[in-house]
């Protein structure tokens, strides 16, 4: 899909991969809907982006796990722009590492992970099924292919945003609706260093295995492989090479892995 002249709302877009996802977009000449949970991180990236490329970009606080929510940025975006013609589900959360997670601590995962991407579908697919086209992306991980040392919360919710994603690309596909599923490793935001910020021995080990796996990559740069892949529709965005190797490893010897993965995780925590 071209991304010249489509309306576009990203989510989770105050700062990190979002901030730069909106920047990107409206580089490329789409108008963009800025949705954060904190509005005024939304507002700067939407400012700055408007500094540079004048009305191309407004701001919105919401809680994209809320179907309410949701429904009103697809407003703001129709009532500013016109129809919205991708949705970039690209907030996320962390969680606490063990099992120490509590029931709402699992709700709150399931909420902004998943069921926030499955809650924007039920709203956008109707209409463009209508109109025939549309795009979904969804920012998942390459724990959603992998696995998360730490946190079971964002290990499982993450797998399940990849499942959703390929469910989308596989009901809808043929009818003019796109799908694609971006899996990072190492980006350079607040995210990735949180579980070091909590001084737990499974949340350091978590962020230490994330950025001793592979390139810290810059925001802009994930943002430029999302529109590259979006231009091919391409369903699996990779901006770490090597987690496609991973990938086929896991999936060739699925024991060897988990056993491989038990060491280096014991690695991490000063146990081997």
């Amino acid at each position: 899909m071209k991304v010249a002249g489509k309306v576009a709302i990203v989510t989770g877009g105050g700062g990190g991969i979002g901030g730069a996802l909106a920047e990107a977009l409206t580089a490329a000449g789409a108008r963009v809907v800025v949705a954060d949970l904190d509005a005024s991180t939304a507002q700067a990236v939407a400012d700055k982006i408007n500094a540079e490329r004048p009305e191309t970009a407004v701001a919105a606080g919401a809680d994209v796990s809320d179907t309410d929510q949701i429904r009103g940025l697809i407003a703001l975006a129709e009532g500013e722009f016109g129809p919205v013609e991708m949705y970039f589900a690209n907030a996320g959360i962390t969680g606490a590492p063990g099992l120490e997670a509590d029931e709402a601590a699992w709700d709150l995962s399931l909420d902004v992970n998943l069921r926030a991407h499955i809650r924007a579908a039920q709203l956008l697919v109707p209409g463009w099924l209508e109109r025939g086209e549309g795009y979904f992306v969804s920012t998942a991980s390459a724990a959603g292919l992998l696995t998360q040392i730490g946190s079971a919360t964002y290990a499982v919710t993450k797998h399940a945003a990849v499942g959703f994603a390929e469910w989308l690309n596989v009901t809808y596909g043929d009818r003019g609706i796109r799908v694609s599923c971006l899996c990072p490793m190492g980006v350079n935001t607040k995210l990735l260093y949180s579980g070091e910020e909590s001084g737990e021995g499974l949340g350091v080990a978590a962020t230490r295995a994330v950025t001793s796996a592979g390139d810290v990559l810059e925001p802009a740069q994930v943002a430029a492989d999302v529109l590259a892949a979006v231009d091919e529709e391409r369903f699996l965005i990779l901006p770490h090479a090597n987690v496609l190797d991973m990938y086929r490893q896991k999936g060739s010897d699925y024991d060897r892995w988990l056993r491989g993965m038990r060491r280096y995780q014991a690695s991490l925590l000063g146990q081997g």
